[in-house]
């Protein structure tokens, strides 16, 4: 008997037939090898579902084949929290169907959930992949994008959830972590309300506000880019602004639904709805300072000499202060020193 923790990988599928057999291999070629994997079926027309009921086959003891009732298109949501529902492993991981994982992810992930037991969570960095097509146009053109984060930290909550509503950086792809199932089933699953763009950092930041994560420098998995992929959907500015508002005013009736006072959450949270809320002002907002920041240089750099010249010298100062946020050289900012009475009326000091 296996003594390993059980991990459950979820690969839901939506005529996926080009690229699902090399996500399905890339599971079965893992190191760590007490997985099991549920291939979840969105109600696929093409050959997918044949493919994926070979494997189920071929492999009984570690791959299962589940549907939707009336073999019925539910959404990515709904089809991962039948996957979810079905898991019996003490971890989860996500992989889509034409994404590939490392050989060594779940062994490495698996390794740094031990040695944090703390963590209920953790992710890397991934590789977002064009040179899968061959051509010799996309051999450079992989990339790994910035995390924006501390790497190879715990993070307690709720600072990656601050960062999600930011975005300072790349969010969390959903191939790339590994998670307790117990937290999974905590905070529900999958909103089934979102069933296509932004299920995912729906999901992220119902996990970020609940418990510590492990962000790790290693990349253990290839995001396929290509024309039908969700990176691919997201240059329709129009379907990204609509998708990151909902989410916005989702994750505002979340964390007033969960009396979540954190005020540095809600003052992000804010500062983005009014972006979204309000894009005309938004809009003028940036030609405004796209103009003026460098009118305010060239202007601060004509005046400065003459106001050195011509200013008192505390004047001067004061300005220097608001315009560099320091003090000029030689200059010392006495602060309270320049109280009246003395710091300790007993020593006189």
């Amino acid at each position: 008997m296996n003594s390993q923790p059980l991990v459950s990988g979820i690969i839901i599928f939506l005529n996926a037939e080009k690229f699902l057999e090399e996500a399905i291999e890339s599971v079965i070629a893992q190191t760590y090898d007490h997985w099991e994997l549920l291939l979840v079926d969105d109600g696929s027309t093409d050959n997918s579902t044949a493919i994926v009921q070979r494997y189920a086959e071929k492999y009984p003891d570690k791959v299962r084949y589940l549907e939707h009732q009336d073999h019925e298109n539910r959404g990515r949501s709904a089809s991962r929290n039948l996957g979810i529902r079905n898991a019996k492993g003490k971890y989860i991981a996500f992989l889509d169907a034409d994404d590939i994982w490392l050989p060594q992810k779940l062994q490495k992930q698996m390794a740094i959930l031990e040695s944090h037991p703390e963590a209920a969570m953790v992710y890397g960095n991934t590789l977002y992949w064009h040179s899968w097509t061959g051509h010799p146009e996309d051999s450079q053109r992989d990339y790994m994008p910035e995390l924006g984060v501390q790497l190879n930290t715990l993070i307690q909550p709720p600072t990656l959830l601050k960062f999600l509503i930011q975005g300072g950086g790349a969010v969390a792809c959903i191939c790339s972590f590994l998670v307790e199932r117990q937290i999974v089933e905590e905070v529900g699953g999958f909103e089934e309300t979102f069933p296509g763009l932004y299920d995912d950092q729906v999901f992220l930041a119902k996990i970020f506000l609940k418990t510590p994560v492990f962000v790790e420098s290693g990349c253990w998995e290839k995001y396929r880019q290509h024309k039908d992929s969700i990176c691919h959907t997201f240059q329709d500015t129009k379907k990204e602004y609509t998708a990151r508002r909902t989410f916005l005013n989702w994750l505002k009736e979340y964390l007033s639904k969960g009396s979540i006072k954190n005020p540095e959450l809600w003052s992000a949270l804010q500062k983005e709805l009014w972006r979204y809320n309000h894009p005309t002002l938004q809009y003028w907002k940036n030609r405004i300072r796209y103009f003026v920041k460098p009118m305010k240089k060239q202007l601060k750099a004509q005046l400065q000499p003459i106001a050195k010249l011509t200013l008192p010298a505390s004047t001067y100062r004061w300005l220097y202060d608001i315009f560099h946020g320091r003090l000029p050289v030689g200059s010392v900012n006495f602060g309270s020193l320049r109280r009246v009475t003395p710091i300790s009326r007993e020593f006189g000091y």
